[in-house]
Order: C-alpha cells, then sequence, then structure tokens
C-alpha cells in the first residue's frame, strides 16, 4: 500500500518520525558496535599527538594566547578528532551500502530526502560528541584546568559534526569506488583539517595565507572550539558562528537535493 493517500498526504504525517528514529538508532548502534574502533581510538590519537608535541616541544614553545602551547593545542586537536569521526560516520556507512548494493535498504522505505538527512547527520552529530566528551575529559584530566565557554563548546561541536557529517555524504555520494573517496579524504579533507589553525595561531603566518585561512570553513571550527576552551581566539567566536552556519546551509541543501533526486544512488 502506498505510503500516501488519494490526496497526496502521507498517512503517518507530515514526519515520519519511526522511521526517522529507526534510522538514528541504526547509525549510532553501527558505531557503538565497534566502539574500541569509533571511541576509544581517537581518543588514544588524540592522547598521542599530545604527549608527542608535549614531549616535542614542551615549554620551550612558551605561551601562546596567553596559555602554555599544550593547552592552546589541546581544543584544536578534540576539535579535528570530531571532524574525522563525523565525516567517517556518514561517508562510510553511505559508501558501504552502495558498494555492497543494500543501498535499496535505505532508499525503499517511506523516508523523505529531509528525514533521511537528518538521520545520517544524527549519528555522526552523536560519535562527533561523544568523542568530543570522551578528549575533553582526558584533556582536563591531564592538563587541568576548566572550559571558559560550555555552551560555546557545545555549539561548535554540533556545528562541526554536523558540516563534517554532511561533507561525508557529499563524498559518499559523490564517490562511486572506495579508491575515489580515499581521494577526497586525503586531499580535500584532511588537508583542510591539518590547515586550519589546529597547531599554530594565525599571527605567524603571512598575510596572504591569513586570508586564505579565514577561507576555510573548518578553521571556524577550531578557533571557535579554542574560543570555548581557553577563552581565546583568532576571530571572533560570532562570525565563526555565522560562517558556520552559512556553510552548513549550503552543504546540506546540496545533500538534500542530490538525496532527493536519487543522483549517484538510484541505478
Amino acid at each position: 500500500m502506498s505510503a500516501t493517500d488519494t490526496m497526496g498526504t502521507r498517512r503517518f504525517g507530515r514526519v515520519n518520525w519511526l522511521g526517522l528514529a529507526t534510522l538514528t538508532r541504526r547509525e549510532i548502534r553501527r558505531f557503538m558496535s565497534v566502539w574500541t574502533q569509533t571511541v576509544a581510538g581517537p581518543l588514544v590519537s588524540s592522547a598521542l599527538l599530545l604527549a608527542v608535541f608535549a614531549l616535542a616541544v614542551g615549554p620551550r614553545r612558551g605561551e601562546v594566547m596567553g596559555v602554555p602551547f599544550i593547552q592552546f593545542l589541546a581544543p584544536g586537536i578534540l576539535m579535528m578528532t570530531v571532524i574525522q569521526n563525523a565525516f567517517a560516520n556518514t561517508s562510510s556507512s553511505l559508501m558501504v551500502a552502495k558498494v555492497q548494493g543494500n543501498i535499496v535498504d535505505t532508499l525503499m522505505p517511506p523516508l523523505s530526502a529531509g528525514e533521511m538527512l537528518f538521520g545520517y547527520l544524527a549519528g555522526a552529530i552523536a560519535r562527533g560528541a561523544l568523542v568530543a566528551v570522551a578528549v575533553l575529559i582526558f584533556m582536563l584530566v591531564l592538563l587541568g584546568g576548566s572550559v571558559a565557554h560550555p555552551l560555546w563548546l557545545i555549539v561548535f561541536v554540533v556545528l562541526g559534526g554536523a558540516m563534517l557529517g554532511a561533507l561525508g555524504l557529499v563524498a559518499a555520494i559523490y564517490a562511486q569506488k572506495f579508491d575515489q573517496m580515499a581521494a577526497i579524504t586525503n586531499f580535500i579533507v584532511t588537508p583542510l583539517s591539518f590547515l586550519s589553525g589546529t597547531f599554530y595561531s594565525l599571527d605567524v603566518l603571512p598575510r596572504f595565507l591569513q586570508i586564505a585561512s579565514h577561507a576555510n570553513p573548518f578553521f571556524y571550527l577550531i578557533d571557535g572550539a579554542r574560543f570555548a576552551v581557553i577563552g581565546q581566539s583568532d576571530s571572533s567566536p560570532v562570525l565563526g558562528l555565522v560562517v558556520c552556519l552559512v556553510a552548513n546551509g549550503v552543504i546540506l541543501g546540496l545533500v538534500w537535493q542530490w538525496l532527493r533526486s536519487g543522483y549517484r544512488l538510484k541505478a
């Protein structure tokens, strides 16, 4: 039986809450079933990065933005971890479904493009937030201190998870094989995340590179997380909020259109 009546109204209402909740649970259970890889792994990687920089640079680097270098570095590593995991969650989920041919299991149920989009994003944001909490607790225990602006941190973690979750869907929809997905990750996502001020303040860059960095949306995620944790940043957090909202709107609009049309999803 059709999911719509003769007047074109969906029988289960304007939003298929059951279908949306089911897709969300599937995405969360998918990464939680391998939590040693998706949660413990990023925590260990973040700890190793902090340890390496602490041993290699340590107090010799001096203060940056009025705090020790390691405390300056930690929020950037936290957000970079969120970025990597949110992207990996949606890109791997959709890409594996396409390659294995079971994408039909997601396309056949009565889910609109918006419901599919938000179901996938909910999983990406949940994974990013869970990793962020784990890394944050480790940072606070290891380095001491506190979070200067907790609400700002929540906002930027959610925006970062949504932005990279949506980019993961863009990459997975566009790519037709794992080699193409690896190319997008290695040549676009990873450089943008590493060249976003994670390991340095923009003050050390030449003027033209500072301008280029401000054109990178990832910079505002890193800078926003840094402001939230240590209370200092290279740019205004309000500007970062606006840029991230606009970037999310553009990327989400593109993904919604592709999901609605079945671009590179339907045979």
